[in-house]
């Protein structure tokens, strides 16, 4: 597996992740959604340099323009509800692409044990496609392992596959490597060291999902 750390470089993109961190701008659930939204574009904006190219030419109304356009086929999937800022900013740069959507859980045993489900999935044909799945965090990596197991059941086996993330915890990334393949490309904005016993990522940003839409029940 391929990891690209956006977050090394010196970009815009650090600045719309320390909203998403900071404390106090997490109040506005607009602006973090917005924040989301932007770094979506961003990862959209860098994973469609490596797609497929060929020359085409256009009519404008004093010629012909030969440019280089994207014939690579896209599906997006991600992880509700958190996703859905990060899936819209991608849809954004993306706009002919299909769409995949999965809603997963933990549940919770004794101590710090827990169980991952996936209570729904729908998705469009993945075969042969280039699939991107924005995940707003990634903790422990298991649920993305899981996600991909069930879109490829679903969906078939696409081209390749590129995993979104603004912020991933160093054991994800380490445990995403050692399982999936050289057919996947791990995109991040920033890797955390730390996760606890309950998977929390720290510092993390707390819950993405509760943040962008209001607390839950």
């Amino acid at each position: 597996m391929k990891v690209v750390n956006l977050g090394e470089h010196n970009s815009v993109l650090n600045n719309f992740i320390a909203e998403m961190r900071d404390i106090r701008i997490q109040k506005d659930h607009m602006r973090f959604r917005t924040n989301l939204e932007r770094v979506g574009e961003i990862f959209a904006y860098e994973i469609s340099k490596g797609l497929d190219y060929s020359v085409k030419k256009v009519t404008t109304p004093l010629g012909i323009a030969e440019v280089s356009t994207c014939d690579s086929q896209i599906v997006l999937a991600t992880i509700l509800r958190a996703g859905l800022p990060l899936h819209q900013g991608m849809l954004n740069f993306f706009d002919k692409s299909g769409s995949a959507f999965l809603a997963v859980f933990r549940k919770y045993g004794k101590g710090d044990w827990f169980d991952i489900h996936v209570d729904y999935c729908t998705t469009t044909a993945i075969e042969g496609r280039q699939l991107i799945l924005a995940d707003t965090m990634i903790a422990s990596g298991a649920s993305v392992e899981i996600v991909l197991q069930k879109l490829r059941a679903e969906g078939g086996e696409p081209a390749h596959i590129h995993i979104a993330s603004p912020i991933a915890s160093r054991y994800a990334v380490d445990y995403l490597g050692q399982r999936l393949g050289d057919e996947v490309t791990l995109w991040v904005g920033a890797i955390d060291e730390e996760l606890t016993g309950h998977s929390y990522i720290v510092p993390g940003l707390g819950d993405a999902g509760d943040l962008a839409f209001g607390d839950k029940m």
